[in-house]
């Protein structure tokens, strides 16, 4: 059966038993349990619910391996982080890797004694950085540089060195790379982003084919409270069926959209692993079934691109990314990447292209005013 078949019907109801296909969301932190607790599959609203069952279901068929749900992309990372690491461990970062997950390395990982070393994600640096490591922790595309590794490659030199590799797939998703299949033992990610996809929830899940690492999450989970509310994995689950009707669109819409910044005089550079002059595009072309639909590039400075901001009209200046709106933003007003002042970060909507690529031109012209 296809795969964006399977994962239209992922978590839904069995097709010959009576019901609603997608049950509503269950809101319950009691139930009635007489007796042994052990002889009950659902006892308190910390520990279990349904409609998460349903959600995970969903999520392992995505990711090719069984799923926990979070209560966002960061407490899935705090989790998968908790689980693996302990005093005098040696983790292995992106130096490139999202700003939050970094803050919360040299925060509370050096705090608790856990020894951090950063390298590029560009040209498996990491791979350098192996010796004695516990964790291996991978993200490809980076962001916001959309800079690329192989996955494959660098969980095989880890395995080798006797380290863990987690792949935090935020910016593809499962339906475009799957870590598990290439050899990782964990992958994260944000389903605030594309795969619930409507910029309305925050959501997160870690993903892993060994029973007892599983485990291990959902006892975190449950232990530090890191729960996803019923009503947001409901609607997450329904956005689930039309991920793939989405990210085709929007992958589609990202290429022509960056070739189209690759050929304007008025940008500086385009970060894109679809282009085929991007360093990572050969690695991208193996281990992904499209490109994604973020594209970055870079004004030069930040009047310049401040003024392509205020130009747009379709496009909202707003972060996050992967919904189905489009969406731009200066990504250095942030701060904690290595990027220029000019440097935008543009994800890719569900918006008929031509209007998208309309847009973006109104924008550049004004920016080159």
């Amino acid at each position: 059966m296809h795969r964006d078949t399977l994962i239209l019907n992922a978590g839904c109801h069995p097709t010959k038993d009576p019901g609603p296909m997608v049950p509503g969301p269950q809101f319950a932190a009691t139930y009635v349990t007489p007796g042994d607790p052990a002889a009950h599959a659902l006892t308190y609203g910390r520990f279990e619910n349904p409609t998460w069952s349903m959600w995970e279901e969903g999520l392992s068929v995505l990711e090719g391996g069984p799923a926990v749900s979070f209560a966002s992309g960061m407490a899935a990372v705090s989790a998968l982080l908790g689980v693996c690491l302990k005093p005098g461990d040696v983790v292995v970062l992106p130096s490139d890797s999202y700003y939050a997950v970094r803050i919360l390395a040299s925060t509370w990982l050096k705090a608790i004694g856990v020894q951090v070393r950063l390298a590029p994600t560009r040209g498996n640096a990491q791979a350098r950085m192996l010796d004695g490591a516990r964790l291996l922790w991978l993200e490809t595309p980076s962001n916001p540089q959309l800079d690329v590794c192989d996955i494959a490659e660098l969980a095989a030199a880890a395995h080798a060195a006797g380290a863990l590799v987690a792949v935090d797939n935020t910016t593809a998703t499962g339906y475009l790379q799957q870590p598990l299949a290439l050899g990782a033992d964990y992958v994260v990610a944000s389903d605030t982003k594309a795969v619930a996809g409507h910029a309305d929830l925050v959501l997160g899940h870690v993903a892993t084919a060994d029973p007892a690492r599983l485990a291990a999450l959902r006892d975190w989970r449950g232990r530090h409270g890191a729960i996803p509310g019923p009503m947001e994995t409901w609607l997450a689950h329904r956005s689930l069926a039309t991920l793939p009707l989405r990210l085709n669109c929007q992958c589609a819409s990202a290429e022509r959209l960056a070739a189209f910044l690759a050929s304007h005089p008025g940008v500086e550079a385009v970060y894109y692993p679809g282009l085929p002059a991007h360093p990572g595009h050969t690695i991208a072309k193996k281990q992904m079934r499209a490109f994604g639909s973020v594209v970055s590039f870079d004004l030069s400075n930040r009047e310049r691109a401040e003024t392509f901001l205020r130009a747009l009209t379709l496009v909202r200046e707003a972060t996050s990314f992967g919904g189905v709106h489009s969406t731009a933003e200066r990504r250095a007003r942030w701060g904690g990447d290595a990027i220029g002042e000019g440097f935008i970060r543009f994800s890719v909507g569900c918006e008929a292209v031509d209007d998208i690529l309309g847009d973006v031109e109104g924008g550049l012209n004004a920016a080159s005013a």
